[in-house]
């Protein structure tokens, strides 16, 4: 797969989650295997402004190449101005567009998978992009539409070949569907038909290798974007790029491995905040989808949810029965968010006019609005 001037193989990409796809957790997708691997959602107008906590967000190890990073915002002339800056600057090889994000405080500012129902303003904002960029190249992720009464993925793809994008992503929800029920592969298919000049790529209920590579056959997409399949599962990687190489071969860790991979994302984490006791805090999240299918009573998450230093950590990682087999499917299938909702959060009258250029207020791009 050929994102501007890189080859990508195997044709998988890490999307971008927010607290999740930071350094510390791309290395180790990264050492299972290859594809591209996306930083965590960047906010624009916190980029330009040099907003520190955002300066920390897009480091990058020495070994990541390409380096890629996903920008979110709604003002054409401030993504043009953070677009510019990762060029100039050296800041990343690669730049994707977030409109994708269903969080209700992202939609409810216009942002995000609400943005694409704004035709003008989405072709304003690639164009800004594209002009800005360099030579680097400039990819967007998108969902189908708003709901199913409000489906845009097609326009929005047909703007972005006409705006000279590199790829479009598309994960096969609505954003009203949330993370729940079930992707719509037919989607993914359509687009591939509609926009045959660029690569897309799928997303949405890919939760092995070997959904994958369904993926391409039903919808002849020409790679795939691993969201939530790898929570707890970096080992993924390594069974995605066997997959693509034809090999049938993939990774069924007993715990031992498993939770010597938990531990060494645990020291990765505390080494990126240049703190133990937050280190520590901050990988809690990720308990739960490590340990996901095996035998580990509630006390001992609990226990293990409340340890407050890698020590403490491993001392309880310890006591478990570490011989424990991959569970399979148990560990398999969906994990993360899910649920759908009942409606999406939306700016006042934002469904009354899609031709509308309107640039929404300034509150939709501050630096806590990332989803």
């Amino acid at each position: 797969m050929k994102i501007g001037t890189f080859e990508v193989w195997p044709p998988v990409v890490l999307a971008p989650m927010a607290g999740i796809t930071n350094i510390a957790f791309r290395t180790l997708c990264r050492e299972q295997g290859g594809g591209l691997f996306v930083s965590e959602m960047i906010t624009s107008r916190a980029l330009v402004e040099r907003n520190p906590l955002t300066y920390e967000m897009i480091r990058f190890g020495a070994a990541e190449r390409p380096r890629s990073i996903q920008l979110y915002g709604v003002d054409p002339a401030i993504i043009g101005r953070a677009v510019r800056m990762v060029a100039e600057e050296d800041l990343a090889d690669h730049v994707d567009l977030n409109f994708g994000c269903p969080v209700p405080k992202v939609t409810r500012r216009g942002g995000g998978s609400a943005l694409p129902y704004k035709r003008g303003l989405l072709r304003a904002i690639l164009r800004a992009a594209v002009a800005n960029a360099g030579g680097l190249p400039v990819t967007m992720k998108m969902r189908k539409g708003i709901d199913d009464e409000h489906l845009t993925y097609l326009d929005a793809g047909r703007i972005a070949v006409e705006e000279g994008l590199a790829a479009i992503a598309l994960h096969a929800r609505t954003a009203r569907q949330f993370y729940g029920g079930t992707a719509d592969w037919d989607a993914v298919k359509r687009l591939r038909d509609a926009v045959p000049e660029i690569p897309v790529l799928g997303n949405g209920d890919i939760w092995t290798a070997d959904d994958a590579l369904r993926m391409v056959a039903e919808t002849g997409c020409d790679g795939v974007v691993i969201g939530r399949g790898c929570l707890g599962r970096p080992w993924l990687f390594r069974d995605l790029e066997n997959a693509f190489n034809g090999s049938p071969e993939r990774a069924e860790p007993v715990l031992a491995e498993v939770t010597a991979t938990l531990l060494r994302h645990a020291e990765l984490l505390c080494e990126m905040v240049g703190s133990e006791k937050y280190g520590v805090s901050n990988f809690r999240k990720h308990l739960g989808w490590y340990l996901k299918g095996f035998a580990v009573g509630a006390e001992t998450r609990r226990r293990l949810a409340l340890a407050e230093s890698l020590a403490e950590l491993t001392d309880r990682i310890n006591e478990l029965d570490r011989d424990q087999p991959w569970p399979g499917t148990a560990a398999d299938g969906p994990r993360g968010k899910s649920g759908e909702r009942q409606k999406v959060l939306l700016p006042h009258r934002w469904l009354e006019d899609p031709d509308d250029l309107t640039v929404p207020g300034a509150e939709a791009e501050d630096a806590t609005s990332g989803g």
